[in-house]
């Protein structure tokens, strides 16, 4: 809300209203509260006015009574050391529940029966061992990422759920209140475009480098990622890795389901990497968004707080840290659950959210993408990834390793067949192999503007 400091006017040590000013300035704040209140307009109090005077009070007044809504009251709150503010709010409180179609939802409380480890072993002439070897030569594998505000040491008490604070900030940095928290529509395919292949964003100035399956029954999806913190040219630009569990028309009913890391100035601020989730049940159009930016998402784990910084983070050529995200449908009930790390559960997106993840899905997508705005009337420098081309592989370009689909038995085996796909190959690429300890995997990304991406 807007705040009076601006004007002067300010309480005394015990809370009362000073008026020591003239009369002129006490009757040129009745006539400003009259004015207000004639016009229905809500003073926003706590605002630092003078930091938001450029924008209308109207405006400032919407924001905040969006925030009100999203941000619940906390049980306990936490500073990060990146200067995000995590609150823990009850679970029975949080935003999923403000959803028309959750209103009665009961939070899930038997566990979700986990996919059963499909053994399968595939033999490579060669390659045994080849992924310790680069780990050797190019950099050590490290498990441990975790999440900036547990540096303290405080966490979230029993019976609530960390939630990151969204801010007037985050709001005035997207297009619109409508466009907060919320990815553009998906653009049909090019019609030259093969039938089979994956209906990416191909407009907007999205631009990818994923593997993806053939159209099939799927269940859930799994992969490890490691996580950089690539540049960003424009603050409206992103880069992120994510893996995308999809199904019905791209064009109209698109229900996904997606999880992974991301960079977005936009969204958080800042340049970290965060971890994030998104769901849509209407090809982007009306439905979902990302983290718990609006109903949806039931989060049940008080240790991990979506959208929060990741760290540590990858380095060339040295260290590579990595994560690990299940995606899967719970048999028993429905829901579809996100897995974090080896066995961590972090919530589950209700099935009554979807029309067609409903049943089942009939596609995963994994890989980069990052937007290209074209500020310049050229590419964007906006890196993909670890900013390097997929051939300079380990401890150098970014990884997906061991991918694996979930199927109708509930079991969690290596996918055989994945293709791939790089709209812009000079600007962002990806490589797929397969290896005994990595299983199905790909390098990806890219520098994006170079010589040979003008």
């Amino acid at each position: 809300m807007v705040a009076l400091i601006e004007m002067g006017i300010v309480g005394s040590r015990k809370g009362s209203f000073c008026c020591s000013s003239s009369p002129s300035l006490f009757t040129l704040l009745l006539a400003f509260l009259f004015v207000f209140s004639s016009h229905r307009f809500t003073l926003v109090f706590g605002l630092n006015y003078t930091k938001y005077r450029h924008y209308s009070s109207l405006r400032l007044a919407r924001i905040q009574r969006h925030l009100d809504k999203i941000n619940k009251p906390p049980v306990l709150t936490i500073v990060s050391p990146d200067g995000d503010i995590i609150d823990c709010v009850h679970r029975k409180k949080q935003p999923a529940f403000d959803h028309p179609l959750l209103k009665n939802h009961k939070i899930q409380r038997e566990p979700p029966e986990r996919p059963k480890v499909k053994s399968l072993k595939v033999e490579v002439e060669g390659e045994e061992g080849e992924e310790r070897k680069k780990e050797k030569n190019e950099g050590t594998m490290m498990k441990g990422t975790w999440q900036m505000w547990h540096n303290n040491g405080t966490m979230c008490p029993k019976g609530s759920v960390p939630i990151r604070r969204s801010t007037v900030d985050d709001v005035l940095r997207a297009k619109s209140l409508y466009h907060f928290g919320r990815k553009q529509r998906r653009l049909p395919l090019d019609v030259a475009r093969r039938n089979d292949a994956p209906d990416v964003v191909s407009g907007n100035g999205h631009e990818h480098a994923i593997a993806y399956t053939p159209w099939q029954e799927i269940y859930g999806a799994k992969a490890t990622i490691n996580v950089w913190d690539p540049s960003i040219e424009q603050v409206n630009e992103f880069s992120l890795s994510q893996i995308w569990v999809l199904s019905g028309s791209f064009d109209s009913d698109l229900n996904s389901i997606e999880a992974g890391w991301q960079v977005s100035p936009e969204l958080y601020g800042d340049n970290r990497p965060r971890l994030f989730t998104y769901w849509t049940s209407d090809a982007y159009q009306a439905t979902g968004c990302y983290n718990l930016l609006c109903a949806g998402f039931v989060q049940t784990n008080s240790r991990i707080a979506i959208g929060a910084a990741i760290s540590p983070v990858s380095s060339f050529a040295s260290n590579q840290y990595d994560i690990t995200v299940l995606i899967w449908k719970d048999p028993k009930l429905g829901n579809w659950w996100m897995g974090f790390g080896d066995n961590t559960l972090v919530g589950y997106w209700p099935a009554d959210l979807f029309t067609h993840l409903a049943e089942r899905a009939t596609m995963v997508e994994w890989g980069g993408e990052v937007v290209n705005t074209r500020a310049n009337g050229e590419h964007t420098s906006t890196q993909m990834g670890s900013g390097h081309f997929a051939e300079e592989g380990f401890g150098k370009s970014s990884y997906f390793r061991n991918l694996e689909i979930v199927d109708s038995d509930n079991s969690l085996g290596s996918v055989q067949n994945i293709q791939i796909l790089a709209e812009n190959s000079n600007c962002y690429n990806i490589q797929s192999s397969y290896g005994n300890d990595w299983g199905t995997h790909f390098y990806y990304g890219g520098p994006g503007r170079n010589p040979n991406c003008p």
